[in-house]
């Protein structure tokens, strides 16, 4: 199948699968007669599943691991779930992150009395020192 046609059943973009192959992710597709990328099941899989751990939030560098290991027949599937584990780890700590910075956001909101005037709260607040660096 052409690459639009792998795009559409990997979940991927033609862009996005042309920048695996670009940065050797995935094996570069076989060229037809006609000069155009030809792209078979098993490599259609691979898009899919890199497509897969994409969603679900793995970075490049993770995906290059976990396709190794899909690809390894011989593999221990304690190293996946290590991996996924990790990645669950971050993850919970990003979280905790955006629930700082969204109580930030509020409090910051509920300072600013939001009419007509010209003396703003949040303004202020962002032109003071960060939360990290602590108020005078």
């Amino acid at each position: 199948m052409n690459i639009s046609e792998a795009a559409r059943h990997s979940g991927l973009s033609a862009k996005t699968i042309r920048y695996y192959e670009d940065i050797d992710l995935v094996a570069p597709a076989t060229r037809g007669a006609n000069g155009y990328r030809q792209y078979d099941a098993k490599a259609v899989e691979e898009l899919h599943f890199l497509a897969r751990a994409r969603e679900v939030g793995f970075d490049l560098t993770e995906c290059r691991q976990l396709l190794e290991l899909q690809r390894d027949h011989s593999r221990q599937s304690r190293h996946a779930r290590q991996l996924v584990l990790q990645k669950s780890e971050q993850l919970q700590s990003r979280i905790e992150q955006l629930l700082a910075m969204q109580q930030v956001l509020q409090a910051m909101a509920q300072r600013c009395r939001g009419d007509e005037g010209p003396e703003c709260a949040i303004l202020e607040d962002l032109s003071g020192p960060s939360e990290a660096e602590g108020k005078p």
